[in-house]
């Protein structure tokens, strides 16, 4: 081998370690790549799903919510949990009230909804604290899905998240 030759060998051998690595390195362990999830748009964890209360569950302040709308009675809810999935068990929060905000939207069959603001108040406080918000509008009778935020001052922090019905 040239040493012309022999230069480009060495060259190639260390472009190829820079860009792989060393061979010791061991590849990802099963957990390791199990707590690889998908960020959501704003969590940065794995999107939510449907909560105990059947409605779908987001992130509110430092902690999770479940938002609930029922059309038929034309109120909503939220509902703070000390988890996420359907199992979850409520979680007491220092709160006065919350404003749902919506954004416009189509009922079925095309029919206009304008954004909504609802005020939601405590249901069942107890010593300063709720589990459940809840506000009534007309407008939530709409046969729609409901997006928008939910905020409030929450244990002294003004907090807010993103929600889809």
């Amino acid at each position: 081998m040239t040493l012309k030759n022999l230069a480009a060998a060495c060259l190639l051998a260390a472009a190829t370690a820079a860009v792989t690595g060393c061979g010791d390195k061991k590849p990802d362990a099963p957990a390791a790549v199990a707590q690889k999830k998908p960020a959501s748009k704003g969590g940065g964890h794995a999107p939510h799903g449907k909560g105990p209360n059947g409605g779908t569950v987001f992130d509110l302040g430092e902690g999770h919510a479940e938002f609930v709308v029922d059309h038929a009675s034309r109120d909503c809810a939220v509902y703070f949990l000390d988890g996420g999935d359907q199992d979850a068990r409520p979680r007491p929060v220092a709160a006065t009230e919350l404003t749902l905000t919506t954004k416009a939207t189509e009922a079925r069959g095309g029919k206009p909804v304008p954004p909504l603001t609802v005020k939601l108040y405590p249901k069942d406080a107890k010593g300063g604290k709720a589990t459940k918000f809840a506000g009534t509008d007309p407008r939530l009778g709409a046969a729609t899905e409901f997006a928008g935020t939910v905020s409030g001052v929450i244990g002294g922090k003004p907090s807010s998240g993103e929600v889809e019905e």
